[in-house]
């Protein structure tokens, strides 16, 4: 059994039972797991005549063996992943991997529905309940509300920030009701995140049995494993030396440490690019080997991504043997060289952003939204400043679909995308979401007046 240990190293490792209902470990760091799990070649090379749903029990497994019954957790992936993950080819060996096709057309939908159903599963065997509290700059709030929306033991609150989320974002939580409640705050996403971790570590609010549906939550990790391995399995030529190159649009580095689990488990990647806006602490701290939070963050088109302290940066520093507590310092430098040989950092503006948005659709027909743009422009960036091999895989990932930011595309391509059947009849559907003073002391008094 693989157990989790924190980020912070001032907690026993638990199961993952244990750090998936908790979400965020007691001494506030993250939970990582003890050992990872290398999947041989053989059994990736299989992958490439698998069905999405089956790579993800194949990688997944792997983490919970002896944790979950495997016709437990193949129900589980199955009726997850229900969608299409199309490889959009663009030129010569590059594609882009639309992760937009799930009920709320965001990446966040592998995570959730995974997450949610594990989470379903275990309460269910032990009848309990929980209250899910998660902070989102974007997709993650519709995803998560989407994924846990009439589940019978679990409660959902998601903190938004007001000003930075798109209309379709937005009505994509507000509209729902039952046991998912919407919070707006004039602030910023690190705002929200700040009360929502302030809320786990406060014992006032045990009574709760509070939780997170954040990247936070290593129940998000396992799930976003999984695409890295159905893009290379099936883009790869099938030679032994095949490997891949990795654009990740990258905001509270979730995706981006899917990714490194990825890599770390024997999927062959020769590369990640980790690809921001204009939120660049993490791409100056590559440079530097100096972290230093942007405070406030810098609202940009992309703004899923507009984080200026991502949360899975002490994962990763983690996983090169170093630690950062959760406010962003270090106490254990991590090993920076080899971070840098691993990752090339870049930061997009919006400019940049919106100028790709416009190049990739007029020379390639390829429809990017801006997160993915922004993964793109990391792309053509590395090209320019290393080199472009033909042979060379090389995969960007599309975070959103193109119509959740319709304004945008609008003004940049005079088109309006089409809808998805996830986005058609959400104008005029009602909203309901309270507002609340950006301060701890008004979210607790929040959540005691409403949740007994």
């Amino acid at each position: 059994m693989i157990k989790l240990y924190s980020t912070n190293l001032k907690t026993e490792p638990v199961p993952f039972r244990e750090a998936l209902l908790k979400g965020l470990a007691p001494d506030k760091g993250l939970f990582m797991p003890e050992s990872i799990p290398v999947i041989p070649p053989e059994i990736i090379d299989s992958f490439t005549d698998m069905e999405y749903h089956e790579i993800a029990y194949e990688v997944s497994r792997r983490f919970l063996k002896g944790q979950i019954d495997d016709e437990v957790l193949k129900s589980i992936t199955k009726d997850a992943y229900n969608y299409e993950v199309p490889l959009e080819h663009v030129y010569e060996n590059k594609y882009v991997m639309r992760l937009d096709q799930g009920p709320t057309a965001s990446f966040k939908d592998f995570a959730a529905r995974m997450m949610a159903r594990l989470m379903q599963h275990y309460l269910t065997l032990e009848h309990r309940k929980l209250l899910i509290l998660t902070a989102t700059s974007g997709d993650t709030g519709s995803a998560i509300a989407n994924a846990y929306y009439g589940l019978d033991h679990i409660k959902v609150v998601v903190l938004f920030p007001l000003d930075e989320v798109s209309d379709r974002q937005r009505k994509q939580m507000t509209t729902l009701g039952k046991n998912v409640q919407i919070i707006g705050l004039d602030a910023k996403f690190d705002d929200c995140q700040i009360l929502v971790k302030e809320a786990f570590s406060d014992s006032d609010l045990d009574y709760l049995g509070l939780s997170s549906a954040n990247s936070i939550n290593i129940g998000r990790l396992i799930p976003q494993i999984v695409y890295y391995f159905y893009s290379f399995a099936k883009l790869r030529k099938g030679n032994t030396d095949d490997s891949v190159i990795f654009s990740i649009p990258s905001g509270n580095f979730g995706d981006m440490m899917g990714g490194m689990l990825a890599g770390r488990m024997g999927l062959p990647i020769k590369k990640y690019i980790i690809s921001c806006n204009e939120n660049d602490e993490f791409v100056q701290f590559l440079h530097t080997g100096k972290y230093a939070k942007i405070v406030p963050s810098i609202n940009c088109l992309s703004s899923a991504m507009n984080v200026g302290h991502p949360s899975n940066i002490s994962r990763l520093v983690s996983l090169y043997n170093g630690v950062m507590d959760e406010t962003g310092h270090i106490s254990v430098q991590p090993d920076m060289e080899q971070m840098n040989k691993d990752l090339f950092g870049v930061s997009v503006t919006d400019e940049e952003t919106k100028a790709m948005i416009a190049d990739a659709y007029q020379k390639h027909g390829l429809l990017l939204e801006p997160h993915g743009s922004v993964g793109w422009s990391g792309l053509s960036k590395y090209l320019a400043e290393v080199g472009n091999d033909s042979e060379q895989l090389y995969i960007s990932l599309e975070t959103a679909h193109p119509a959740k930011f319709p304004e945008q595309i609008q003004a940049i391509l005079g088109l309006d995308p089409k809808l998805p059947p996830s986005l058609q009849g959400l104008e005029t559907k009602k909203e309901q979401f309270d507002e609340l003073d950006n301060t701890y002391e008004a979210f607790k008094a929040y959540l005691k007046k409403n949740y007994k």
